[in-house]
């Protein structure tokens, strides 16, 4: 995958590198997608320096701890770029029992479909995640989805609305079954290059051992540090039994 990224970006004008470039535009923080997209030949890299996440459910007591989860980016055209996601260490405590180790991979491509002045902005992200994931931390079936973010002005604020339809194996390892997601997330710019975004998220696993029921209530901040590095982090708040409590991140973006 590395190297048909890096042949992809081969492919791609030198000359599109040198042109000015508007301030780094990111799919973190928060659960909604961005509708950008990278500039042809541009390369960026969205990291997250760590991420904690706690669920307690009928006495069960579930820690995840994830460091260093990445996403590759490269700009094949102005209007759709390639991402690569990896978790280089994952950790999962469950009621005294622990594994770790590395985590799935997923791939994304990513196509904008309205013009920048486009008074709303959509894009497309069909997804599909590897497993790459000991069968302790991951489910070890190939997944897919689709992502469809619409982004807007509503007067000072940006809102962004995301549904998301997922194509996920069942849990008994035998079928697939649906999946779907909302996102619906309000950001504004408080100070020359401070954001803050808050998210309303929700999700329903349609399993057919038990759906599952999840939503949570976010809060995320980015500061754009120049127009080629974002810091951020990031706080998640479960709103039903089976969302975790708790999740804490934070992380940085660098465009090349």
């Amino acid at each position: 995958m590395l190297i048909a990224i890096a042949v992809a970006a081969a492919m791609i004008p030198a000359a599109a590198l040198a042109e000015t470039q508007p301030p780094i535009c990111t799919d973190r923080p928060g659960k909604a997608n961005g509708t950008c997209t990278l500039s042809a030949g541009a390369w960026q890299v969205e990291g997250s320096l760590v991420d904690w996440l706690q669920l307690e459910d009928g006495g069960s007591e579930t820690e995840v701890l994830t460091v260093g989860s990445t996403v590759v980016k490269v700009g094949l055209s102005d209007r759709s770029d390639l991402q690569l996601g990896i978790a280089p260490y994952v950790r999962v405590s469950a009621d005294g029992n622990r594994a770790s180790g590395f985590g799935d991979m997923v791939v994304r491509y990513k196509h904008r479909l309205t013009n920048e002045g486009s008074g709303v902005h959509v894009a497309a992200i069909p997804f599909v995640k590897l497993p790459t994931a000991d069968s302790d931390i991951g489910n070890g079936k190939v997944e897919a989805g689709l992502s469809v973010p619409v982004g807007f002005a509503l007067g000072p604020l940006y809102a962004t609305v995301n549904p998301e339809f997922g194509w996920l194996a069942d849990a008994d390892g035998h079928g697939r079954h649906a999946a779907l997601t909302q996102v619906i997330a309000v950001s504004a710019t408080v100070a020359p290059k401070l954001t803050v975004i808050g998210d309303l998220w929700a999700s329903w696993n349609y399993d057919p051992d038990g759906s599952i029921r999840q939503a949570s209530a976010d809060a995320a901040v980015a500061y754009l540090v120049s127009d080629d590095l974002q810091f951020d982090a990031g706080a998640n708040f479960g709103l039903t039994r089976e969302t975790a409590d708790i999740q804490l991140y934070a992380g940085a973006s660098i465009r090349f």
